[in-house]
C-alpha cells in the first residue's frame, strides 16, 4: 500500500485534532470569504497542517484555502491533492459536529484514494482503490500505517443498513432547494416510497457509501473539493457519484472548479 496514503490519512487526522481546539473556544473568529461563505481559524489551521504534511509527498496540492493556483499552471499535472481542510464550515459555525476533513488524491482528472475524517465522532473513512472502502472509530489505531488500520475497521457497505421497500434519500442541511423537492417528488410519482434525512458536508456521500442511504441528488453548487474525497470512498464500495445530466462520473481539475449538479448512488 502505498505510503502517501498513510501520509494523507495521518494529516487528515492531525488537521482533524486541531479543528476540534478550535471547535471547543467561546470565539470561532469567522470572517466572511470574496464568494460570502464562511471562513474560521479552524479552515486555516487545517489548511497549514495538512499542506505541510503533504509536501513530504512531493505531489501537488489543491486546497480550498489554496486555491489560486491558475489552470494553465494545475492542468499539467498527472497527480496531485485535492483538499477541503474544513468541509461543512456552516455546520462547524452551528456546533452541530457535522463537519469533516477530506483529502483525495487525483489522477488524470480521477479520484482514486480518499479520506475522510469527521473528527467529532472520531469517524474515519478511507476509499482505496482495488480494496474497497473502511470506517474505523477505533483511535488507538488511527497512527497506525493504514494497511494495519484498516485490519481493524470496517469494510463497506454495511449488511445491517440493508432495507427494501424504502428508498433513503440523503439531502444536505443547510442547502435543501426546490430542485432537490422536486427530484423527491419525481421518486415517489415512480411509486416509490422515500424516507428523507438530511446531513452536512461530506457526510453525506459517506451515508451512501456506508449503506445507511440509497442516493444523494445534489442540486446546488458545490466545489471539486466537496466532493473528491467522499467521491473515492463512495466509489471504492462500487457506488459511484455522477453527473446529473449526462451519467458520466464527476472529473476533478477542471478550469471551471465547480460541480455539476449530481447523483450518488
Amino acid at each position: 500500500m502505498k505510503n502517501e496514503y498513510t501520509i494523507a490519512t495521518r494529516a487528515a487526522i492531525r488537521a482533524g485534532e486541531a479543528i476540534l481546539e478550535v471547535y471547543r473556544e467561546k470565539d470561532l473568529e469567522v470572517e466572511l470569504k470574496a464568494d460570502e461563505t464562511p471562513l474560521t481559524r479552524a479552515d486555516r489551521t487545517a489548511h497549514g497542517i495538512i499542506r505541510e504534511a503533504l509536501e513530504e509527498t512531493g505531489i501537488p496540492v489543491l486546497s480550498e484555502e489554496g486555491r489560486d493556483i491558475p489552470y494553465d499552471e494545475r492542468r499539467r499535472w498527472e497527480q496531485f491533492w485535492m483538499v477541503d481542510p474544513l468541509d461543512g464550515t456552516k455546520e462547524f459555525i452551528k456546533r452541530n459536529g457535522e463537519f469533516t476533513v477530506n483529502i483525495a488524491l487525483i489522477e488524470k482528472g480521477r479520484t482514486g484514494f480518499g479520506v475522510v475524517y469527521a473528527p467529532w465522532n472520531n469517524e474515519l473513512f478511507v476509499g482505496l482503490p482495488g480494496m474497497g472502502s473502511f470506517r474505523c472509530k477505533n483511535t488507538k489505531y488511527f497512527n497506525q500505517p493504514l494497511e494495519y488500520l484498516v485490519q481493524f475497521s470496517e469494510k463497506l457497505p454495511f449488511e445491517k443498513h440493508k432495507q427494501t421497500g424504502v428508498c433513503r434519500v440523503v439531502a444536505s442541511r443547510s442547502h435543501f432547494n426546490e430542485e432537490t423537492k422536486q427530484f423527491i417528488d419525481f421518486l415517489e410519482l415512480e411509486g416509490k416510497r422515500v424516507s428523507l434525512v438530511s446531513r452536512g458536508s461530506s457526510l453525506k456521500l459517506c451515508m451512501v457509501a456506508t449503506g445507511e442511504a440509497d442516493i444523494y441528488p445534489r442540486m446546488g453548487p458545490t466545489m471539486e473539493w466537496d466532493t473528491a474525497a467522499a467521491h473515492a470512498v463512495v466509489k471504492a464500495t462500487g457506488k459511484n457519484v455522477c453527473c446529473f445530466d449526462t451519467g458520466e462520473e464527476l472529473e476533478y481539475n477542471k478550469e471551471d472548479l465547480h460541480n455539476p449538479h449530481f447523483l450518488v448512488s
